[in-house]
């Protein structure tokens, strides 16, 4: 996400998920310093968080229907997994250790969510994917993002009716070109909405809520607590951002700032939301 203008001399940085700021320039140093640390912990917890989302949608459409057996189909429709990857993506799975490769190759590869990627991602599962109770390990020793490589470990545990818990641990982003790391340790509970009984994604919606901890690039430490919880939908215009919920980040200075991706209260497929930092809300556009 990015903020507008009005902080382009403090760091023309990205809030989380790329929004662009629109509003006219302020020159008051409170709210600059403001925005230096708790936009670049928006920037960066929106990253993690985003990049959770599509690593569980991926795992979602690329898991074994039958986890005994190697040369399983996929448990989604199997033009899901294209829909999320295109063309960049080779799917391996070995049903004696269990384990899915997800390999999007050594140069980067433009997906459909407009992000490119290059690497490999591993899932190992306890068991059937969409069983109650069952486990999804995901890992990802040498996976880039826009050229940012992701790091950490993120447990899937399947909850029945398409619902699940998504527990992110010792989580990170190393940011190109020496722009620092990121580290986050977080909780999220996808339940499930819409979609029931059907094989492809593109009807599911989930409601998420949880929450974050972690340190931004700039080695402030933060938290990130979903306060209303967030809506996501696969209908097509809808699954690159939210519809709806807000989140509050407060850092280790005291202060703070509530994202709202429903600004209009319409929950509307748009790439609108807004940010208020210090009782003032501003409009944003999300990349």
């Amino acid at each position: 996400m990015r903020l507008s203008t009005s902080f382009r001399a403090l760091t023309c940085a990205a809030l989380a998920g790329g929004m662009l700021f629109t509003a006219s320039c302020k020159k008051n140093n409170e709210v600059a310093a403001t925005a230096a640390d708790d936009l670049i912990s928006a920037s960066d917890a929106g990253q993690g968080d985003e990049e959770n989302a599509a690593l569980a949608d991926l795992v979602d459409a690329a898991a074994p229907q039958d986890a005994t057996v190697s040369a399983s189909a996929t448990v989604a429709d199997p033009a899901d997994l294209a829909r999320l990857a295109s063309g960049c993506l080779t799917r391996t799975y070995d049903a004696a250790t269990r384990t899915l490769t997800l390999d999007f190759g050594r140069t980067n590869c433009l997906c459909p969510d407009g992000r490119y990627r290059r690497g490999v991602v591993k899932v190992v599962f306890s068991g059937p994917h969409r069983q109650a109770g069952a486990v999804a390990t995901i890992t990802h020793p040498s996976y880039f993002v826009n050229d940012n490589q992701h790091l950490g470990t993120r447990v899937i545990t399947n909850l029945g009716s398409g619902s699940f818990d998504l527990d992110v641990q010792n989580a990170s982003i190393i940011f190109t070109n020496n722009g620092g790391t990121t580290s986050w340790n977080s909780t999220r509970r996808y339940t499930r909405t819409a979609g029931f009984g059907t094989a492809t994604i593109l009807d599911d919606a989930y409601s998420i809520t949880g929450s974050l901890t972690g340190t931004n690039r700039r080695r402030v430490s933060y938290t990130a607590a979903i306060q209303q919880p967030l809506s996501k939908k696969f209908t097509p215009g809808c699954a690159r951002h939210f519809v709806a919920g807000t989140i509050q980040i407060s850092n280790s200075n005291g202060r703070s700032l509530l994202l709202n991706y429903d600004p209009t209260g319409t929950a509307a497929c748009d790439n609108i939301a807004s940010v208020t930092i210090n009782g003032q809300a501003h409009t944003i556009v999300l990349r």
